[in-house]
């Protein structure tokens, strides 16, 4: 099992990654994620609209288990992070959260 939060954190620091659920939502449409991850407490319609365009674009979604402030934490940003697209994974293995789902 990989530790989410160090995975998360390098892909931040080594990755592309887009805050925010404006930019979660678009790339979820156009299908240009490689993962998406949402914060357990985002809220109810936001999350629905993220996961309906994954669904549509084949783009994975992942739930973090904490709160948006605890995400934006682990991403070293001073600001709440409800959702966090991810471009390209860097020297990461978070994508290795979609093989474990898919399992």
């Amino acid at each position: 099992m990989i530790d989410v939060n160090k995975a998360i954190a390098t892909t931040v620091k080594t990755g592309k990654v887009l805050f925010g659920t404006n930019n979660a939502i678009k790339n979820a449409k156009v299908g240009k994620a490689k993962l998406i991850v949402v914060a357990a407490n985002c809220p109810q319609e936001t999350r629905e609209d993220i996961e309906y365009y994954c669904r549509l674009s084949s783009v994975p979604i992942a739930i973090y288990n904490g709160t948006s402030i605890d995400l934006g934490v682990v991403c070293g940003k001073p600001f709440m992070v409800s959702a966090l697209t991810i471009r390209e994974p860097g020297d990461s293995d978070i994508l290795k959260l979609t093989e474990a789902a898919n399992d």
